[in-house]
């Protein structure tokens, strides 16, 4: 199978429980990018190494290995709509996210990132969703946890210990399936429910 099949292909459903975040993280890991290979402009936006000191400028901001271990959590995989949830709700999960936040967020995604990461309208709908759904969950802080100590844990153990609800994340894929029916990523989410 070639990487651009695997991109297409890859992901850990929510129904996935058993498996252990290290074992997960190592199939991703196979295909995925590696953080040189990130184009500057996300990493100076995404990821906190970039951050200046004292500025939060986007909430939520990880490295990519902590981003790659979100992905898996919520049962999401790296197509675009995919992409826009996770950021969406990481950022929303640190309950800090203001208007004018994602408005900016919005438009570098939009206008600013290369073409191929860059999000349509579509794909902000579903970044905004994700925000709210962060924003009420229980779940802790999504870019603040240390997955580390959880490499050995089966993802479901490890989504119960920081609060991730997996009902929630159940009843918006099926809607974000009924919104969407003809993208793969909006539709394969609820697989094994």
């Amino acid at each position: 199978m070639s990487n651009s099949e695997k991109v297409e292909n890859w992901f850990i459903p929510l129904s996935t429980t058993e498996l252990t975040l290290q074992q997960a993280y190592t199939q991703l890991s196979e295909f995925g990018l590696k953080q040189d290979e990130v184009p500057l402009i996300i990493q100076l936006v995404e990821n906190p190494k970039y951050d200046l000191p004292g500025i939060d400028l986007f909430h939520g901001s990880t490295n990519l290995e902590t981003h790659d271990y979100i992905h898996i959590l919520l049962g999401r995989g790296v197509l675009i709509k995919d992409e826009a949830f996770v950021l969406g709700f990481t950022m929303g999960s640190s309950n800090r996210v203001t208007t004018t936040e994602e408005k900016l967020f919005a438009f570098v995604t939009k206008y600013i990132y290369p073409k191929d990461y860059s999000f349509t309208d579509e794909d902000m709908e579903v970044f905004k969703d994700a925000v709210r759904l962060g924003f009420i969950s229980d779940c802790k802080s999504l870019a603040k946890v240390d997955y580390r100590q959880y490499l050995d844990w089966p993802l479901q153990k490890i989504r119960d210990d920081i609060g991730i609800e997996t009902d929630l994340l159940k009843a918006y894929y099926a809607i974000e399936a009924k919104r969407y029916p003809h993208i793969k990523e909006c539709t394969r989410n609820l697989v094994g429910f």
